[in-house]
Formats: structure tokens, sequence, C-alpha cells
């Protein structure tokens, strides 16, 4: 086989990742045709066909997934090498690229972020906010932030935060108007405000704990999303009772504007962490954000420990 140019493996790589030819030819900068035509030109090169196109969807065949997987970091680190070569002495230019849940903005995001561009400013960061489990090696990250428990055993794994709790909350008008459930079951008979998860496709069964017993309570209401923030806002208006971690509401419940709903039966999450396939595979970009996240989880944890307990 002769040598295949480098365009057209990273076009694919590229489509990969978006899940799409037109957000591929956005991230290359060229034209969606062009794009088309360098898969293309790789897959006939190959003799496999490598994504599968509908008229509504893009998604990866077997020996597409197995090309990424195998692909996808060598081409990374090329990239970042020939970065490396118009950099000056000292500095680092490449690419991080991170899938992280939305409810992890405030938590950790937002104030790493500022930090780190300010100390290297050659380096892109481009986040994938979404809650669906994604396998970050087939999918072309470097990175990604979870909850421990969708954190895959082989990854290399680094604390953020704290432990926090999931409870549930309403309004005081919502709650006046329907009353407050005093038991998890008593959740079926109200108006919840839940989603459905980006990778299962089922609605959400919120969790509840006391003590050594736990309820998986399938709630149900007449306003459905696929990412639960908007719910904290909904609450407020009085559409229905949501589920939310503790610290994004801190401000609502401090005025008023919510309450905790059934506190006594709030389940505890070991927290965030930052998570990558090893140590061999780190890339100099992601490196420094690693130790920029490790300081900023350095000074969380101190701070909760100075707390101590609530």
């Amino acid at each position: 086989m002769k040598t295949l140019p480098f365009a057209q493996l990273q076009a694919f790589l590229a489509v990969a990742r978006a899940r799409s030819f037109s957000g591929a030819a956005r991230e290359l900068g060229v034209s969606r045709s062009a794009v088309s035509q360098n898969v293309r030109q790789l897959e006939e090169e190959l003799r496999v066909v490598l994504v599968a196109r509908t008229t509504r969807s893009v998604s990866l065949t077997e020996p597409g997934k197995r090309l990424v997987e195998s692909a996808g970091p060598a081409v990374a680190q090329t990239r970042a090498a020939l970065a490396e070569v118009s950099a000056k002495p000292g500095e680092v230019v490449g690419r991080v690229r991170l899938t992280v849940p939305p409810s992890a903005f405030n938590f950790v995001i937002k104030p790493v972020l500022p930090k780190f561009r300010e100390r290297h400013p050659r380096i892109e960061v481009e986040f994938v906010f979404e809650d669906r489990r994604v396998d970050i090696v087939a999918e072309g990250f470097d990175a990604g932030i979870r909850l421990s428990e969708f954190v895959e055993r082989d990854m290399v794994s680094v604390r953020l935060t704290d432990s926090f709790r999931f409870i549930v909350v309403g309004a005081p008008g919502y709650l006046e108007k329907h009353g407050t459930p005093q038991r998890p079951e008593d959740l079926l008979h109200h108006e919840c405000l839940t989603f459905r998860s980006a990778t299962t496709g089922s609605l959400y069964a919120w969790e509840l704990e006391r003590g050594s017993k736990t309820w998986r309570v399938p709630v149900r209401g007449g306003v459905v999303t696929n990412d639960g923030l908007f719910c904290m806002d909904w609450a407020e208006q009085g559409l229905g009772l949501a589920y939310v971690s503790e610290p994004l509401v801190t401000e609502q419940l401090r005025t008023g504007r919510l309450r905790r709903v059934l506190e006594p039966y709030a389940a505890s999450v070991p927290g965030f962490y930052l998570y990558y396939p090893s140590r061999a595979q780190r890339s100099a970009p992601l490196q420094l954000f690693i130790e920029t996240i490790r300081e900023f989880a350095a000074q969380q944890l101190s701070s909760s420990r100075t707390k101590g307990p609530r």
C-alpha cells in the first residue's frame, strides 16, 4: 500500500471526533466537500468503509473505530511535535481536548481555565460538554472529567473536589400548593423535572439513600430535558421538583428561592475526578493542564478539610 497523505487521516479523525462532516470541516477550516473527498479516498485506499453515513447521522464502522483507537493518539502526538518545532525555547504549543459534564463547569473549569490560559497562551483547550459515557481513547480526547462512578478502572485519575450530595429541591410556591414529600415513594405523586440519559436513552431515576438502604425512584413529570442543569431554573419557577447537586444551588437555598426536600435521604457522591489513559501517553500540553488542575484540587480539598464536616 502506498503512503497515505496525512490530510486524509486527519480528515477522518476530525469526522470521528465531531460525528459530522460539517463539524470536521469547521474544525479543519476547509470545505465539507474536501473533508468528504479525503475520507472517501482513505476508504478507497484501505478498501473498507470507515464511516456509515445517512441523511441525518454519521457513525463509525468497526474498522473505523479500530483505526481511531490505533491511529488517533499517534496523529495527536505528531501534531504536537510539529507545533513544538515552531515554539520558542521553553514554550509549549499544542492542544488539550477534554470531555466534561456541564455540571462540572462551575465546580472546576470556571476557576481553572483563566489561570491555565494565562500561563500557557499557546495551548489550545477544547471542551466538549456532555453527560454521556465517553470512550476518550476511541473519540480522540486527551482526558475527561466525571464523577468517580463513571471513571473506568484502567484510567489514571486525579481527585478534583471533595464529596458532595445530590438533593431534591422545590420552590416554596410549589410546595405550598402540592405539599412536601416525606418519603422517597411520595415523589411518584409529584411533578418531577427529570432528564434523559444520553448514554442509555432512558429517564434518570433519582437516587436516594438513608443509612444502608438505597432507592432508585422512577420519577415522572411533564418536562424532560437532556441537561439536568436547566431543572434548577424550572424548579425556581415552580414547575416541579428537581434533583441537583447541592453546591450548585447554594445561593438559591440561602435566599429561600428553593428549599431542600427529603434531606435525610440525600445521596452522597465522592466528587469529580480528572482521568486519562496512562502516564506514558501524556502529551506536554496535557501534562501542564494536569499540573494546573492539581493545584486547584489541592486548594479545594485543603479548604474543605479546614472547614470540617458539614
